[in-house]
């Protein structure tokens, strides 16, 4: 049996998301007074979003 699909052949058929994967840590304080950190990754269109971006706890 021959080969149906060559390996760029399946490259080829991905479409790539365009949207950059960007990692977000905010900090804030606890009731405690002590500091903590949130992360967490968020996709953005343009790099200058990321300024915009709210992340709640």
């Amino acid at each position: 049996m021959a080969k149906q699909q060559t390996f760029g052949d399946k490259t080829k058929k991905k479409a790539g998301d365009t949207r950059l994967n960007v990692k977000v840590i905010k900090a804030f304080r606890s009731d405690k007074g002590t500091i903590k950190y949130m992360e967490r990754f968020v996709k953005v269109d343009e790099i200058g979003q990321v300024d915009k971006i709210d992340i709640s706890r």
